[in-house]
């Protein structure tokens, strides 16, 4: 990455953000006591957070419809 380049577009370059909305939508979800997952299904949820907190719930729903009509 050009962080020179970057920094002077006036961009952020840190990960902060990334990091703490990760801890935010992912570890609060997935690492409450007494929790186990499998991979396909913390991929699962970790898309279902995601799409609700990002005000989107209803798309993803619409789209899975589809998928399923078209089977």
């Amino acid at each position: 990455m050009n962080y020179p380049w970057f920094r002077a577009q006036g961009l952020c370059t840190s990960t902060g953000v990334v990091e703490s909305g990760c801890k935010r939508v992912v570890g609060t979800r997935l690492k409450c006591a007494g929790m186990h997952w499998t991979v396909r299904g913390a991929n699962a949820i970790i898309a279902l957070r995601a799409c609700r907190l990002s005000n989107r719930f209803e798309d993803f729903w619409d789209r899975r419809r589809r998928q399923l009509a078209a089977r």
